[in-house]
């Protein structure tokens, strides 16, 4: 809306009629947000955490917010996507209550509690939609300024599409770079180094960024005094403040109980945001919270009299409706008028969600009753069964694990009775129905997921050199960057010098500096730019220098990357590839291989350990045709070994989740991947003198694993097995076994205990002999192995100690 006193086409009529229907949209919410707390309180919902408090400035911004852009928020935006058109009240409920369909809850079909909101980016098939023709929310997590690294790669993908030519998907995704991302974040949560990390990094980038904090004083409790140095989050990022001579940010602040400064204060941030590609930072204080943090406590406990009567006065609707009287746009009477009716209408609208949700858990409760009835008269444990049946008949509003926990108790009882059968059946058919709700989508399951892709092996001339590995995948690179002008890489050290370990070599010189970039230290937000620019439609490689500096950025990769797909139930995607490079490198900072925290903390994203650089060239050629995320984890010893050249540079592929055998054998099964395997097959090769045969397995990848199940085919002819790992005991080895014997079902083939060797427990010292000492060895890899092997024939294996 244009403001009041420079508008001079907008009529006083259309005026009134904008502010009334705005002052509709904040009632509603705020409804939405007293009845929702009253749900939780009286049981029907777990747990509420509302947008009370904040309705005014959001509907500020969703003036501003136009179509292309998007949001990357904070859990209290509920009036923002009722004003977008994104979120009604019945959805609103629908969310409150957890209901499995997305066709009640569209913003995560019951995955994650209310006020986490998305919008859907594709079409049923997982196709993109066209993103610039809908207004776009990325999808919500709980963690604090856990949305800020994502936020800066959406803004960043607006740079990309303004600044580099040729980007043939463009049309669904841009119009010229002029869309915005746009932030929300709490007072307290800025506290949070990704705050200031995402901060600086857009400074520096110089991108379309608008950043909203809504400050109420407090975090949860916590006073601003405990929070921010000088109870500012504004002031002390004066800093930040652009003038003639620097670049940096356009800082405001202003009121959020000022509903005509909002206004004009959000279509200035706009205006320099969209068209100079400057962040803006907009500091909207004196904001109150009237029902406190959430369902779990009341602000009674820790605001004084004096702050709760101000949070009173200046509630931002009270403010909007004073205001509103004092200008002759509504009598006091009307505005009276329209709470009423719109009260009205959130409850009827919180009755249909709630029927919604609950009348076919009762029809299921009606049929399971019936069935348990009939069960108990023909069983001879009738009265027990009665009794669990009356208990599950007097719940007015029974939960699904309700039902189907008395279901399987009952079981029980008539395990040895021909009433078994149908009881069984409904249990296993009500499980297959309702499991999918809640574990689908972990992965993609469209006709892109890693899964259609087709091995290609790499070419070779007949008289092919043997190059350093670091050019195989330098090429491979070229190739890519050829072929696809959507991609682009980013990391510390990428661009001006071609990475550490020279494997962008000529890159950027090449490509530009927008797609071959340096970036500062900063691991989250590189994830997080990763992140923003594939969620529209860019196909970004995030690189971190070293694996174990992905430890930085873990907690974006497992709240945000690898939930993506599930907690939207498919609706949007972000296929990123991060780039990272491990394994025996020397000393207790650089040599770490903490693959069993990785592998357990992203699931949701693949992660691939090629053993040289053709392998992992192959991987990065097959993820471009795919649309999931993943990690590959190059082996940081290989970029000087040599490796024949491929001749089909950006066209051969490895297969994702296949094993490899590398050497037939029929004594032991070897498994292993990464640098690992080179002492594995030396080892053999040793092995092999005393009559040892070893056959060894490359994983290649960890997620997924071994898809069709080779290595029990392997174990089957050896009848035992040891796997070797660089990571701490228990890690990544533990997570092996229990695919290999668990999943695979090995353990009916073995003759021996299935064993692992591992690094020792302490991160391994600086040097070569401290590599020795930490991490298993050719030495003692054969030791293992002899070991094993003396206790099936000791005679002809005699101990060697």
């Amino acid at each position: 809306m244009i403001k009041e006193k420079n508008n001079t086409t907008l009529t006083f009529e259309d005026f009134k009629t904008e502010v009334l229907n705005d002052y509709r949209i904040a009632i509603i919410s705020r409804e939405c947000s007293l009845i929702g707390r009253k749900e939780v309180l009286t049981g029907k919902a777990k747990f509420g955490i509302f947008g009370d408090g904040k309705e005014v400035p959001q509907l500020a911004m969703a003036k501003a917010f136009k179509n292309g852009d998007f949001r990357s928020g904070y859990y209290r935006d509920q009036t923002f996507m009722m004003a977008i058109g994104e979120l009604t009240p019945k959805q609103f409920f629908a969310g409150l209550y957890g209901h499995t369909d997305l066709n009640f809850d569209p913003m995560s079909a019951g995955r994650q509690m209310g006020g986490h909101f998305v919008t859907h980016s594709l079409n049923e098939d997982g196709s993109w939609k066209d993103l610039t023709k809908q207004k776009n929310s990325s999808a919500d997590i709980s963690p604090t300024a856990g949305q800020m690294p994502r936020l800066l790669g959406l803004a960043q993908a607006s740079k990309i599409y303004r600044n580099v030519d040729g980007i043939k998907i463009k049309d669904n995704f841009s119009v010229n770079g002029n869309e915005i991302a746009w932030g929300t974040i709490g007072n307290a949560s800025t506290s949070e180094g990704l705050f200031f990390e995402t901060i600086n990094a857009a400074g520096v980038l110089q991108v379309p960024m608008v950043m909203s904090v809504w400050d109420d004083e407090y975090g949860i409790s916590v006073h601003a005094r405990h929070q921010t140095t000088k109870e500012n989050i504004s002031e002390i990022l004066k800093g930040y403040q652009r003038d003639e001579n620097s670049n940096g940010y356009e800082i405001f602040r202003v009121k959020g109980w000022d509903y005509a400064e909002l206004i004009a204060t959000y279509e200035e941030a706009a205006a320099i945001a969209r068209e100079k590609h400057v962040p803006v930072l907009i500091h909207v204080n004196e904001l109150t919270q009237p029902q406190g943090h959430s369902t779990s406590g009341s602000h009674e406990r820790y605001k004084n009299a004096a702050r709760l009567a101000w949070e009173k006065d200046f509630d931002c609707i009270r403010q909007m409706r004073l205001w509103m009287i004092a200008i002759n746009i509504a009598s006091p009477e009307e505005l009276d008028e329209i709470d009423m009716e719109l009260k009205k209408e959130v409850l009827d609208a919180k009755k249909e969600a709630w029927n919604s949700f609950i009348d076919p858990i009762i029809q299921d409760q009606k049929v399971l009753l019936t069935l348990l009835e009939t069960t108990a008269n023909n069983s001879t444990n009738k009265e027990q069964i009665l009794k669990l049946t009356n208990e599950l008949a007097a719940i007015k509003s029974p939960l699904k694990k309700e039902m189907l926990a008395t279901a399987r108790k009952i079981l029980r009882l008539v395990v040895n009775e021909d009433s078994k059968t149908e009881l069984a059946n409904w249990i296993t058919a009500y499980i297959a129905t309702t499991q999918e709700r809640f574990s689908s989508n972990l992965f993609s399951d469209s006709n892109l997921n890693v899964f259609s892709v087709e091995k290609v092996l790499p070419q070779y001339e007949a008289n092919s050199l043997d190059v350093d590995g670091r050019m195989i995948v330098r090429d491979n690179f070229d190739a890519i960057f050829t072929k696809y002008p959507e991609t682009l890489i980013f990391g510390e050290d990428v661009g001006n010098i071609g990475d550490v370990n020279q494997g962008l070599e000529g890159m950027q010189e090449k490509y530009g500096e927008l797609r071959v970039a340096d970036v500062g230290i900063r691991e989250a937000t590189i994830i997080g730019q990763g992140i923003g620019m594939a969620l529209r439609g860019l196909r970004p490689i995030a690189e971190i220098q070293y694996l174990d500096y992905l430890l930085y950025a873990i907690q974006i990769m497992s709240d945000d990357l690898a939930t993506l797909q599930y907690r939207t139930v498919g609706k949007q995607k972000a296929p990123l590839i991060i780039r990272t490079r491990g394994h025996r490198l020397e000393g207790i900072w650089h040599s770490g291989s903490p693959m069993g925290m990785i592998i357990n903390a992203i699931r949701g994203i693949h992660v691939l350990v090629p053993r040289n650089m053709t392998q992992a060239a192959g991987f990065y050629n097959a993820l471009l045709e795919c649309d999931e995320p993943a990690l590959v984890i190059e082996c940081l010893n290989g970029y000087r070994l040599k490796e024949k050249a491929p001749t089909n540079y950006g066209e051969f592929k490895t297969p994702i989740g296949v094993v490899e055998t590398l050497k037939e054998g029929k004594d032991i099964t070897l498994v292993s991947y990464g640098s690992t395997l080179r002492l594995v097959e030396q080892a053999a090769t040793e092995l092999q003198q005393v009559g040892i045969d070893c056959e060894i397995i490359d994983l290649q990848s960890l997620l997924p694993f071994d898809i069709n199940q080779d290595i029990v085919k392997s174990i089957a002819k050896t009848n035992r097995l040891l796997v070797i790992d660089e990571d701490l005991p228990g890690g990544a080895s533990a997570y092996i076994l229990q695919q290999i014997i668990e999943q695979q079902d090995a353990y009916v083939h073995l003759d021996s205990k299935p064993q692992t060797l591992t690094a020792k427990a302490h991160r391994p010292a600086y040097g070569t002999d401290g590599d020795y000492f930490s991490k298993p060895s050719t030495e003692d890899i054969y030791e293992k192995v002899y070991s094993m092997m003396n206790e099936v024939n000791p005679s002809k294996y005699p101990n060697l100690y």
